[in-house]
């Protein structure tokens, strides 16, 4: 019996990137610059963005291929697409730090709660 979440739809999303990625036989650099290039062509928000930063840190992703990306498909999408996915992506990196860096502090908290009991 499937149990009642939070966050339905985060929680779909998250199950169809992962059951998308099972059944792809990519590697995760490709994987990254395919995903990547199509949240360019559809002009993606930022939220989708930040969806796909941990996945392209932990594929070794840079920020020279990132740009590389958008390079390369800027003649097909159109600057207009390039310049609005480059301020999605500035969006979505400083929400990935804010939080970030509320988790290092949450820690950071937690272990010196614990140190004083």
């Amino acid at each position: 019996m499937a149990t009642r979440s939070d966050a339905p739809v985060l929680d779909t999303l998250a199950a169809m990137t992962v059951d998308s990625m099972e059944h792809c036989n990519m590697d995760e650099k490709t994987l990254i610059t395919t995903r990547i290039a199509a949240l360019v062509a559809m002009d993606a928000p930022a939220i989708s963005y930040l969806a796909h930063i941990n996945p392209a840190v932990k594929a070794d992703f840079t920020v020279e291929q990132l740009q590389d990306v958008l390079v390369a498909i800027a003649p097909v999408v159109g600057t207009a697409r390039v310049m609005s996915a480059a301020g999605h992506m500035a969006q979505a990196f400083g929400v990935a730090i804010a939080l970030a860096e509320t988790e290092a502090e949450a820690i950071a908290n937690a272990e010196a709660e614990s140190r004083s009991k």
